[in-house]
C-alpha cells in the first residue's frame, strides 16, 4: 500500500480546511459533506483512512460499506460523545478521537495518531494478502510433491507468526481502549496488569513525578511491583532525582533505560534489593511525557519467556510497545489532572489546595466581601492504623476512596477539600461568619461520616468508622490578607491540627477553657481553636470541645463566676439552688433534674439585700458529671424590668470591684 487514500467526511468547512493539509503528504485526499455524498466512493473504492465528524460517526452509516481495513478517526468538539460512539463500533475496526488541531503540539499529536491509523490499514491489507496466499497453499497441497509442501509449510509458519502478531495487536488495542475509557486514577491503574502480561514481565511499577519542600522533586510509585500502595508506604519506594537509581536516570536523561544484566560493580538502589518479590535480573524503564516534560515513568522488571526467566532481557519490540503505550497514559494522566489531584482519592493535593484558597480569598477581597469570614478544618480517621492492620492496606485504600466521596458530598459548593497526608483531610470553609458556624458545619460532616456505612467498620473499636476534627478561623486582620501565601495558610492549618489533636484525645499544651477540668477528650469529636479568650483578658490559645450548649450559652456581656441564691419555678413549685456564673445576659445554675430545652422559667435572683424578678429560657441542661445526680443548666434572660436590670448591673459592678481589690 504505497499511496494512502484519505476521505474527510464533515459538513464543517473548518474541518475541510484543516485536515487536508495535514494528510496530503500521505497520498490522495478527498472530501464530502455527508455520508450520502460519499456513498459511491465508500462502496467502490473504500479509503484507507476515514476522518469523520462525530455526528456522522454512527456505525450504522457505514455497515456493509466499509471493511475493517479502513481506519476511522472521529473529530468534533464533544470528546465524550465521540468516545461513546467509538465503543459502539465492532472491535476489529481501528478507531480513535482527534480534535481539530490548531496549535503545533496538537498538530504533532494528530500526525502521530494518523500514522497509527495508516499502519493499521497497512496491516489489514497485508492480512488479506496473506490469507489469499494461504488459500492458494491449501489448493496446491493436494497435487504437488512432499518437498514442495515442506517449503510451503514454512510459509504457513509465517502465517502463524502473523496471526500471533494480530493477537498481540488486539491486546494493545484493548489496553488503549481501557486507558481512554478511564474516568479515575484507579481505572487507569487497572490497565497495568494487562501491560505487564503484554511484554511478559514478572512485575510492573508506575511512578508519577511529585515535589515537596523537604525532598524537592522525586518519583512516587502509585503501584510498586504490582502492589497498589497506601500513603504511609510511599516513603519506602520513592526515588530522589539526584540518586543513583534507574527510574531517576530516566527523568534526568530523558531516555529510556533497558538493563539486560547489571553492569559490573553497580548495585541496584536499596529499594530494588529489599522490596522486590524476586531479585532484579532485567529492567526496562520508559518516560511518560506531557508535551516535552517528563511527568512519570513506566517500569517493568524481569523479562519472562514461556513463564520462565529470560536471559535475553526485554527486546526492542518491548521498548517500542511501552513507548507507544506511555504516550496514551500521558494523555489520560493529563485528562485526570494527576498534577493537581491526589492519585488515590481524586481530591486536591495540598499545594494546589492552598493555591486555590489564596485565589478564593483574593477574589472575595476584590468583591469587597467580609475579611476573615473563612475557616480551616483538619479531619482525621479514628483508629485508621487499627483498620489497616485488621483488614489490609488495599482495604484501607478502598476506605479512603469511599471516605473522600462522602466528604466531597458533605461540603458546600464554595468550600475546598484536600488530602493533607495519609488519613488526614484539610477543608477550607468559605463565608462562615463565626467559629460557631464553622463548628456547626463541621459537626454535620462528622455526623455524615458517623452515619455512613463503610466496609469492615464493625472491626473498629466502637464498631463504627468515625472521624475527629479540629476547627480554626482565619485571622480577621487586613495585614494577613494583604500578603497571604502558602506559608501563612500552613500556619493556620497547624492551628486546626492542634485542635484535631485535642479531639483525638492527645494532650494540648495551651490553656483549657473554664469548666473543662482537664478532662481527656475521646475521639469522634469536633474541637475549636480560639486565639484569645477576650472575656477574661487572656491572649493565649484556648481549645474548646464543640457542644451545642457551648455556643447556645454564649453571651454578649462578660460573665462572672458568682455563686448567689436563686429560686426558680418548676411545675408550680419554687426550687432553691445557686448560680455557677452570672451575667447581664444569662446564668448557669445547678438543678436536680434535666430541664427541657426552650422551657420558660420564672426566676428570683438574690442580689445581697435585694431580689430581682426575671424570666429566662433554658438553652441546655446536661449532667454535671458521672458521680453526681445534679445537672448544669444554662439560662438566657428573656424579660427583665428596668429596676431589676439596674439592680443586677450594680450587683455585678460591686462584685467585680471587690474581686479586683482582693
Amino acid at each position: 500500500m504505497d499511496v494512502v487514500k484519505c476521505l474527510i467526511l464533515s459538513p464543517n468547512p473548518l474541518d475541510r480546511i484543516a485536515f487536508p493539509d495535514l494528510c496530503r503528504d500521505l497520498g490522495t485526499v478527498r472530501q464530502a459533506g455527508s455520508v450520502e455524498a460519499a456513498a459511491p466512493e465508500l462502496q467502490n473504492d473504500p479509503p484507507d483512512v476515514l476522518i469523520a465528524e462525530q455526528s456522522l460517526g454512527d456505525f450504522g452509516h457505514y455497515e456493509g460499506r466499509l471493511s475493517p481495513r479502513t481506519s476511522v478517526l472521529l473529530t468534533g468538539p464533544d470528546e465524550r460523545a465521540a468516545r461513546e460512539t467509538i465503543v459502539a463500533w465492532p472491535a476489529e475496526f481501528f478507531l480513535d478521537y482527534v480534535p481539530r488541531p490548531q496549535t503545533e503540539p496538537e498538530k504533532e499529536r494528530f500526525r502521530r495518531t494518523l500514522s497509527r491509523a495508516v499502519e493499521h490499514a497497512r496491516l489489514k491489507s497485508e492480512e488479506k494478502r496473506l490469507k489469499e496466499i494461504y488459500s492458494e497453499i491449501l489448493e496446491i497441497k493436494g497435487f504437488i510433491g512432499n518437498n514442495v509442501i515442506r517449503e510451503l509449510e514454512k510459509r504457513v509458519a509465517l502465517q502463524v507468526r502473523y496471526l500471533w502478531f494480530q493477537r498481540k495487536k488486539q491486546k494493545i488495542e484493548d489496553i488503549l481502549r481501557k486507558i481512554y475509557m478511564a474516568n479515575d486514577v484507579n481505572s487507569l491503574l487497572d490497565t497495568l496488569p494487562d501491560i505487564k502480561d503484554l511484554v511478559q514481565a514478572s512485575g510492573i511499577t508506575f511512578y508519577v513525578l511529585d515535589e515537596n519542600e523537604t525532598l524537592g522533586k522525586y518519583l512516587k510509585p502509585l503501584v510498586w511491583d504490582d502492589a497498589f500502595l497506601s500513603h504511609t508506604e510511599f516513603s519506602r519506594y520513592i526515588a530522589l532525582l539526584d540518586s543513583e537509581d534507574f527510574a531517576s536516570q530516566v527523568v534526568r536523561s530523558g531516555e529510556e533505560v533497558n538493563i539486560t544484566r547489571l553492569p559490573p560493580g553497580r548495585k541496584p538502589a536499596k529499594r530494588y534489593v529489599e522490596h522486590l518479590k524476586v531479585p532484579l535480573r532485567s529492567l526496562l524503564d520508559v518516560p511518560i511525557r506531557h508535551e516535552k516534560k517528563i511527568i512519570g515513568v513506566l517500569e517493568v522488571i524481569n523479562k519472562l519467556h514461556k513463564g520462565a526467566p529470560s536471559k535475553l532481557g526485554f527486546t526492542a519490540e518491548d521498548s517500542q510497545i511501552l513507548r507507544g503505550i506511555s504516550e496514551h497514559i500521558s494523555l489520560a494522566m493529563t485528562k485526570l489532572n494527576l498534577i493537581h489531584y491526589d492519585a488515590l482519592t481524586g481530591i486536591l493535593r495540598p499545594d494546589p489546595f492552598f493555591d486555590k484558597v489564596i485565589q478564593k480569598i483574593r477574589l472575595r477581597s476584590k468583591r469587597r466581601q467580609e475579611i476573615g469570614s473563612h475557616a480551616m478544618v483538619m479531619g482525621d480517621v479514628d483508629w485508621f492504623k487499627h483498620y489497616n492492620d485488621r483488614n489490609g492496606h488495599e482495604a484501607g485504600n478502598r476506605l479512603l476512596r469511599q471516605l473522600a466521596g462522602v466528604l466531597k458530598a458533605s461540603i458546600r459548593e464554595d468550600d475546598l477539600l484536600c488530602r493533607y497526608g495519609g488519613e488526614e483531610f484539610l477543608f477550607f470553609l468559605a463565608g462562615v461568619n463565626s467559629l460557631e458556624e464553622a463548628c456547626i458545619l463541621t459537626e454535620r460532616i462528622r455526623k455524615n461520616i458517623e452515619e455512613t456505612y463503610f466496609e469492615n467498620e464493625e472491626t473498629q473499636p466502637r464498631n463504627n468508622l468515625t472521624m475527629s476534627f479540629g476547627v480554626t478561623l482565619l485571622p480577621k486582620k487586613e495585614e494577613f490578607y494583604a500578603s497571604i501565601n502558602r506559608y501563612e495558610l500552613k500556619k493556620i492549618a497547624n492551628e486546626a491540627d492542634m485542635a484535631l489533636a485535642e479531639a483525638k484525645g492527645k494532650r494540648f499544651t495551651g490553656s483549657r477553657p473554664e469548666g473543662e477540668g482537664g478532662q481527656r477528650i475521646t475521639k469522634n469529636k469536633v474541637c475549636a481553636y480560639q486565639r484569645e479568650n477576650a472575656g477574661q483578658g487572656k491572649t493565649e490559645a484556648v481549645i474548646n470541645s464543640y457542644r451545642q450548649e457551648f455556643f447556645a450559652e454564649k453571651r454578649k456581656t462578660p460573665r462572672h463566676y458568682i455563686s448567689t441564691l436563686l429560686l426558680y419555678q418548676e411545675n408550680g413549685d419554687f426550687k432553691v439552688t445557686r448560680t455557677i456564673n452570672l451575667s447581664l445576659g444569662g446564668l448557669r445554675m445547678m438543678s436536680d433534674a434535666r430541664l427541657p430545652m426552650a422551657k420558660s422559667l420564672d426566676l428570683f435572683l438574690v442580689l445581697e439585700d435585694k431580689a430581682a424578678s426575671l424570666k429566662g429560657d433554658v438553652v441546655y441542661s446536661r449532667k454535671a458529671d458521672e458521680e453526681t445526680a445534679q445537672f448544669h443548666t444554662g439560662i438566657r434572660f428573656r424579660e427583665m424590668a428596668a429596676a431589676d436590670r439596674k439592680a443586677l448591673e450594680n450587683f455585678l459592678m460591686t462584685t467585680s470591684k471587690r474581686e479586683s481589690s482582693a
